[in-house]
């Protein structure tokens, strides 16, 4: 029998009107958003639903934000009688894939992201770090290409997002320089992204440190459904490893495309992206090409999904 994944996307999904349709349209969407003001204290519904952009983008905006709008569709979802068999979340979206699993309350998730996105911010200073994405650059020389732009400051790979896509992060001048190297190496295309910090590197150790207290803090029960992590690529049934994958995932590479080549090799033929956007659909077939993800943002999208 043929299984059902959902992979709920990170930082990077959100746009202005997100999960508006969705609130409209279905009591338990709404219902989503409105225990998120409750839980933040501030009207993060509107956020999502009008903006202002610059206020989105904000790190610790952004996060809670995205994770609304995903438990937002996974509930409508639910409602529906659409039960995953395994989840996934890229960076971000593994809180929501853990909502999603039952292994953390959604409004204990919310507080955590909104500080996930202080603590990522903080740990350094504007300007000091940077992240570029590398396009079908030779997988075999990717490893060289990072030791020779190090020299001595930090740059290593954040995010394996696919065979034709890996983002880099660290020292920004060591990313500038890994940028250059990885174009005369035969990286089709290799660009600086507009982000606000280099996430998953080294960099963010202290980001980890703060992170991890709250983590502990807070309580995780073991999952109904499993996840694949970011951390291990690896499927997660108990709340402890849950945790530990979260607190690990924060200097870490995001293992993207072994964990779809994990859950392809699960059994998994049916995909579906809970949340705004569809850029994970968009991954899965530069991974899987013969598979197909189906995005669930807007009601329209459910004729897809149950037709």
């Amino acid at each position: 029998m043929s299984k059902l994944a959902f992979l709920f996307p990170g930082q990077g999904s959100q746009f202005a009107g997100m999960g508006k349709a969705l609130a409209e349209a279905f009591p338990a969407a709404k219902d989503v958003f409105q225990r998120a003001d409750e839980a933040l204290g501030f009207p993060i519904s509107r956020l999502c639903h009008e903006g202002p952009d610059d206020q989105l983008k904000l790190t610790e905006n952004t996060q809670p934000a995205i994770l609304t709008v995903s438990t937002a569709a996974a509930a409508v979802l639910r409602e529906r009688g659409i039960q995953p068999d395994f989840v996934a979340g890229h960076s971000l979206g593994e809180y929501s894939a853990l909502v999603a699993a039952g292994a953390l309350r959604f409004e204990d998730a919310l507080r955590i992201v909104r500080a996930r996105g202080r603590y990522m911010q903080e740990a350094v200073p504007p300007g000091v770090g940077a992240m570029a994405a590398l396009l079908k650059m030779p997988e075999d020389k990717l490893d060289e290409v990072l030791a020779a732009a190090a020299q001595g400051e930090v740059v290593s790979a954040a995010n394996l997002n696919s065979p034709d896509q890996v983002v880099i992060a660290g020292h920004a001048g060591a990313v500038g320089r890994a940028v250059e190297l990885a174009k005369a190496a035969g990286c089709k295309r290799a660009v600086l992204l507009p982000v606000s910090a280099p996430f998953h590197c080294a960099l963010m150790q202290e980001a980890q440190a703060r992170l991890a207290a709250d983590l502990e803090a807070a309580a995780f029960a073991d999952l109904g459904i499993p996840l694949v992590n970011n951390w291990r690529a690896e499927p997660v049934r108990t709340g402890a490893e849950a945790r530990t994958g979260l607190i690990e995932q924060v200097p870490n590479p995001v293992r993207w495309t072994q964990s779809i080549r994990r859950l392809v090799d699960e059994g998994v033929t049916r995909w579906i992206e809970p949340g705004p956007g569809n850029v994970l659909c968009g991954l899965l077939r530069q991974i899987a090409p013969t598979q197909q993800g189906l995005k669930f943002g807007e009601p329209a999208d459910l004729d897809r999904i149950e037709g």
